[in-house]
């Protein structure tokens, strides 16, 4: 009992005495506020390696923050961002940009849903054609019909 005791006293106390990690914010060089813009900027149309869903600009991985200052050091050696663009994904290939262009290797990506859904509303409608030429009404005899009459009378239930 004191040892059940003493056990769930330490699984409380526990996240008191754990050591708390803490983020770290992306961090700007405001020595150039017009630099840091600029590779604001270009970091936006670049997607992070590590992250995968995050642009460079949000990101907050060290890969992130190792390319961020790689685009800076460049971008103050003069290069225009379509040279660092190009760069980079000559380095990375074209998955480090976030929008992915539209080209024959990208086909499948910008219009393989619009292709699935179509495909889909093509056999729907096939399906439901189908179906409604099985489908055949036929009246309701005699008996049939007075069956129904007393079942929708007010107060019977079923015979």
């Amino acid at each position: 009992m004191c040892r059940t005791a003493l056990l769930l006293l330490l699984l409380i106390l526990l996240p008191c005495f754990s050591i708390c990690i803490v983020a770290k914010e992306a961090q700007s060089s405001a020595a150039d506020p017009a630099l840091e813009e600029r590779v604001t900027n270009l970091s936006r149309q670049l997607r992070c390696l590590v992250c995968q869903n995050e642009t460079l600009a949000d990101s907050q991985a060290d890969l992130a923050e190792d390319l961020r200052n790689q685009i800076r050091e460049q971008m103050k050696a003069g290069k225009s961002d379509k040279e660092i663009i190009a760069f980079l994904t000559d380095r990375y290939g074209k998955f480090i940009l976030y929008k992915p262009p539209v080209d024959p290797t990208t086909y499948l990506l910008w219009f393989g849903p619009f292709i699935l859904l179509l495909g889909g509303l093509v056999l729907l409608f096939r399906y439901l054609k189908q179906r409604r030429a099985l489908i055949v009404e036929q009246p309701l005899s005699a008996d049939e019909r007075r069956r129904v009459e007393t079942l929708l009378k007010p107060g019977n239930e079923t015979p």
